[in-house]
């Protein structure tokens, strides 16, 4: 994962680098339209992989992220990043992650998930006996950390870390885990 991150992040500030270049020359509303489709669909792409990784990791896509973030609000290099990412309604890497997991896991237990998920992953899960009506998920024990973030075992444990008047329906889950996680 770290190559894969080294060259995200590489790509990624090129493209920045490119496009602050020629910022003077497009609106704000160019300007988000290009940060999405040159840095934050490669930030997002196979991000599901990235579940349970360092946050060392995490943080190279996070620098990529900030900087974009401030090259569309024209904000300073020194100036806080955090409240920019929420005016752009932008959430970290860390927890579009969450909110990526969470949204599978409900599409899956809902059959709206797409087969291969269906297939295998989804029907090995099922309810703990003391939680039905909390709609807890039962987590499989793993031995090593690579086991810990796989699907089977990362999905539960979200699942079950949220509140559970989020985990109602998807528009639910979307929206009360974004606000959730903003908070």
């Amino acid at each position: 994962m770290a190559d894969h991150n080294a060259a995200v992040s590489r790509s990624g500030f090129f493209q920045l680098q490119q496009l602050r270049s020629v910022r003077q020359s497009l609106t704000p509303a160019a300007t988000k339209t290009l940060i999405h489709a040159f840095i934050s669909s490669r930030i997002d792409y196979c991000n599901q992989l990235l579940v349970g990784v360092s946050a060392r990791l995490l943080n190279k896509l996070q620098y990529l992220q900030n900087a974009a973030a401030r090259l569309v609000t024209g904000t300073r290099k020194f100036d806080h990043v955090t409240p920019v990412l929420r005016e752009l309604h932008w959430l970290p890497v860390w927890q579009k992650l969450k909110l990526k997991t969470a949204v599978l896991v409900f599409k899956c237990l809902h059959s709206l998930a797409p087969a291969y998920l269906s297939a295998d992953d989804c029907h090995c899960w099922s309810y703990s006996s003391r939680s039905t009506n909390t709609c807890q998920l039962a987590v499989p024990p793993t031995n090593t950390s690579y086991g810990d973030r796989s699907f089977v075992v990362s999905g539960p444990s979200m699942w079950n870390s949220l509140p559970a008047a989020v985990r109602s329906s998807v528009t639910t889950v979307r929206t009360q885990l974004k606000t959730l996680l903003f908070v």
